[in-house]
Order: structure tokens, then C-alpha cells, then sequence
């Protein structure tokens, strides 16, 4: 595949629960090596779509294709192989409590297919630590950990397994503007460093004009515009513009909005 194609590419993604529609024939492709930011109201259905891209949900009717290839229609193997192309940073980390540093992070490598011996498992373990700047807190356990570092820890974990698409869902949730500002940069940082594509779930409008290639606003269960942070700001749609100012959204600037 070149770089030109998306790494990703949804086609028709729909999905409802119960009577409420959430996604309404969506498409949205996501170009490779870059950072997408998708952005949208509470209850627009951001983290359904996350679930959907990792193969967490299935949809009622569309597809999301890797690479071109299905997580939809796949056979069992061959979507398990896909899922293994992804690391996900959930919201909060969700970090296994019972588990220290070490074993949260050695715990996607236990479970796949070529788990390495004591001595290399050690060693990558460390390394991944070292990526998301943390060293000698492999033995605490999350609860000894601030909120940054507890993130630090879920991206160590994310990146266990050397993904090429990385999925953060709401990563400064609970952060205050300094820690914010530190795991903004370290999305900048590993989105570089290990040359991967990244999809950013995000509320926080600061961090998407610090680090996202492109802005999918989503809305109604469709993609109502998808630009540059620098496009994002001017972009004609009344709901983009209340949705910047942090205005309620009336039933005046729904009408003149088109999807």
C-alpha cells in the first residue's frame, strides 16, 4: 500500500443500539502515519466508533477495512492479525490494579503468539517504559502512580507490541493543564519516533490544535467536516462554530447546518 492510500477507510458504518442510531452510514479514511483528531458533543458516539475501528463492536451494516482489508469479513485468523496491528490507550488507562508496572505491560506480550523468554520480555518491557520516559517504577503498583503516569503506563502497554496504528480514547481525561500538556507531547513524541499512525479521541480543543494532521468533527452520526486544525477554525458550519465556542446547540443552528 502507499502512503497516499488510507491506512484506514470506514464505508458505510452504521450502528444503533436499541432505537437510538449512533452511526449513520459513516466514512471516514485516515491517512497513514498521521494524527487524527475526532472531535464532536458528548453522546455523539466518538468512543462506538474508536471500538469499531479496533474491531471491539461489530457494526449492523458497513465495513472498516486495514490496508484494504476487511475487520468485518475476515475469518477468524486473519482478524486477529488485523487487532494485532493496534494499540489502544483506553480512558483512565485502565491499568489492572492487581497487576504492578511490569506486568501490566508484559501482559500483551504473555498473550501472544511469540512470547519471548524471562530475559527479552525484561528487556522490551523496559525499553517500552523508557519510550513513554519512566525507568525504575516497574514494581509499584497503579495505585502508587500519579494521573500522568498512570497514561504513561497504559501507552507503555499500548505500544508493547510494536502496533502501527495507535488509538487514544480521551488520553487527558481527569489531567490538569501541565499533565495535559505532557501527554500531548508524548502523543507527538511516539506518533514520531515509531512512525505510526494515531487516532485521538478528544474533548480537549487545545490539544487538538497542538498536535492533529487532520480534525474529524463528527455530528448526527456522520462526518460533518473533516480539515485542518487551521481549517477547523474558520470553517463555515454554525455547529463547528458553536461547538468552538462552547455553545448549547439550538435548533436554528441545526437547521442551517448541512451534513
Amino acid at each position: 500500500m502507499g502512503d497516499s492510500e488510507p491506512i484506514i477507510a470506514l464505508r458505510g458504518l452504521t450502528k444503533s443500539f436499541g432505537d437510538q442510531a449512533v452511526l449513520k452510514a459513516l466514512d471516514l479514511d485516515v491517512p497513514r502515519g498521521k494524527i487524527l483528531c475526532i472531535i464532536g458533543r458528548s453522546g455523539e458516539g466518538k468512543s462506538v466508533l474508536l471500538k469499531h475501528i479496533i474491531g471491539l463492536l461489530e457494526p449492523d451494516a458497513g465495513d472498516v477495512l486495514i490496508d484494504g482489508q476487511s475487520m468485518v469479513t475476515s475469518a477468524p485468523a486473519a482478524r486477529r492479525a488485523l487487532m494485532r496491528r493496534f494499540g489502544m490507550l483506553f480512558q483512565n488507562a485502565a491499568l489492572f490494579d492487581s497487576m504492578n508496572v511490569f506486568e501490566n505491560v508484559a501482559f500483551p506480550i504473555r498473550e501472544s503468539d511469540t512470547c519471548p523468554n524471562k530475559e527479552e520480555l525484561r528487556r522490551i518491557v523496559r525499553e517500552k517504559l523508557e519510550l513513554v520516559g519512566l525507568s525504575g517504577v516497574e514494581h509499584k503498583m497503579p495505585g502508587e502512580l500519579s494521573g500522568g503516569m498512570r497514561k504513561r503506563v497504559g501507552l507503555a502497554r499500548a505500544i508493547a507490541l510494536n502496533p502501527e496504528i495507535l488509538l487514544y480514547d480521551e488520553p487527558t481525561t481527569g489531567l490538569d493543564p501541565i499533565r495535559t500538556h505532557a501527554v500531548d507531547q508524548l502523543i507527538l513524541d511516539t506518533a514520531s519516533r515509531l512512525d505510526v499512525t494515531s487516532v485521538v479521541i478528544t474533548h480537549d480543543m487545545q490539544a487538538v490544535f497542538e498536535i492533529a494532521d487532520q480534525v474529524a468533527f463528527l455530528f448526527e452520526g456522520e462526518i460533518h467536516a473533516l480539515v485542518t486544525p487551521d481549517e477547523l477554525r474558520t470553517h463555515p458550519s454554525p455547529v463547528i462554530q458553536a461547538f468552538l465556542a462552547g455553545r448549547a446547540l439550538t435548533d436554528d443552528v441545526r437547521d442551517n447546518s448541512e451534513v
